[in-house]
């Protein structure tokens, strides 16, 4: 009785997972449908019909989109700001981290405090003054103004939370690899990183996501040369209202690159999330 009771709750749970993960998926599915329409179907009726009418099915929109220098353009600056803030956000905060974590130095404890602080610094805060500053320094419009920008306020979170993962790395393990001869910087590469790697794994789609998805600091920081696949979405919806057929397809790809990441990396990032609960 207490089994069948068992395989029930569980069934009922595995079902209502299946529920929820279908209502996730929908909004998606709808859009990858409707970015295979031409602006006329989409006009005709929604996005479902294509279940009854597939041959409305191509993927000309597409080949537009490759087409459009303005979409294009913009989805290589997410690229080009992306993958730099990701890296420069993981490899400061690594070695920071471990800094703060196994290395003694004059007001330690006192700086990371400050680190700390900062997490509860609002972006707005800063919009204004940095983009002030970057305009005296050349930067404002720039694609290495939002990378730094981003770097700046990513860090913070980031050094937290690797600080927090490197330091409950057992004691004796470094002091062994100390012994044997190793200096900081060897322990620091063969060691640290590759035992943190879960962590830095999270680390690092949080970041991506946080970045390629960002569409109020490239508002401000990022000119029409430099601003990426978010902001032209936004300018082609207020530009031309009801460009679905160029609208639909960028709104895919730019859906569809996270959800490529997140799930390539899926592995490491549940062991990242995991690995607190089990020290």
């Amino acid at each position: 009785m207490n089994a069948l009771k068992r395989g029930l709750g569980s069934s009922l749970v595995q079902a209502f997972l299946v529920v929820v993960g279908l209502m996730w998926l929908t909004p998606l599915a709808g859009l990858f449908l409707s970015s295979l329409r031409s602006a006329e179907d989409t006009g005709l009726g929604g996005w479902w019909t294509v279940f009854s009418s597939p041959g409305q099915l191509s993927f000309d929109n597409y080949s537009a989109l490759l087409k459009n220098s303005g979409m294009t353009g913009a989805l290589w600056n997410t690229i080009l700001i992306s993958v730099p803030t990701t890296f420069l956000v993981v490899v400061i905060a690594a070695l920071a981290a471990y800094a703060f974590a196994w290395l003694e130095f004059p007001g330690r404890d006192r700086i990371f405090l400050v680190v700390v602080a900062l997490l509860v610094v609002p972006v707005q805060v800063g919009l204004l003054p940095i983009a002030k500053l970057f305009g005296e320094l050349g930067l404002f419009g720039t694609i290495p103004g939002v990378v730094l920008f981003h770097v700046a306020y990513g860090l913070p979170f980031a050094v937290f939370l690797l600080r927090n993962y490197f330091a409950e790395m057992p004691k004796e393990m470094l002091e062994a690899a100390r012994m044997d001869g190793g200096t900081e910087w060897r322990i620091f590469i063969q060691l640290v990183l590759p035992v943190g790697r879960p962590a830095i794994a999270s680390l690092a789609i949080f970041q991506f996501l946080w970045v390629w998805n960002d569409m109020l600091v490239a508002l401000l920081f990022a000119d029409g040369s430099s601003q990426p696949l978010t902001v032209q979405l936004q300018s082609q919806i207020r530009q031309f209202g009801s460009n679905i057929d160029v609208l639909a397809p960028g709104a895919f790809v730019s859906l569809a690159v996270p959800l490529v990441v997140f799930f390539a990396f899926q592995r490491h990032f549940v062991q990242g999330v995991m690995a607190g609960s089990v020290k």
